[in-house]
């Protein structure tokens, strides 16, 4: 094989890698967290948990969805719902000002945090009118 067809070949390995290494980050980060907050600082937890989301989804392009529920019969019983571009959106997201003051605001609010990784099987929405 002539010197041309191995600089060639090793060009596109290299394309190859790097749009697969694009692909990759470009898949969108989805995550639950799901939390036990003090019930006597439920309200004070709601508040920041609530400006916290409404200030990400509007400054940051990255976060695609956010959306935060807590159970009828257990409202200390708190879940967020995550969707981001990208990993890089994410990581991004965990860096703002914002999100650095929810999290340290709530930080003896918050009794049990888990944080799960998902799978989506299917996103829709409709747009709202």
């Amino acid at each position: 094989m002539n010197i041309s067809k191995v600089v060639i070949l090793f060009l596109l390995l290299m394309i190859s890698v790097s749009i697969t290494t694009f692909a990759q980050d470009k898949i969108q980060v989805v995550r639950m967290a799901k939390l036990e907050i003090d019930s006597s600082r439920l309200e004070q937890y709601k508040a920041l948990l609530k400006e916290g989301i409404e200030t990400a989804v509007r400054v940051e392009p990255g976060v695609l969805t956010l959306y935060a529920v807590y159970e009828k019969e257990h409202p200390t019983r708190v879940t967020v719902f995550e969707v981001y571009a990208d990993q890089s959106a994410y990581e991004a997201h965990l860096q703002t000002a914002h999100f650095k003051k929810y999290k340290t605001g709530t930080q003896k609010m918050v009794k049990h945090l888990e944080l799960i990784e998902v799978t989506p099987i299917a996103l829709q929405a409709k747009r709202q009118q």
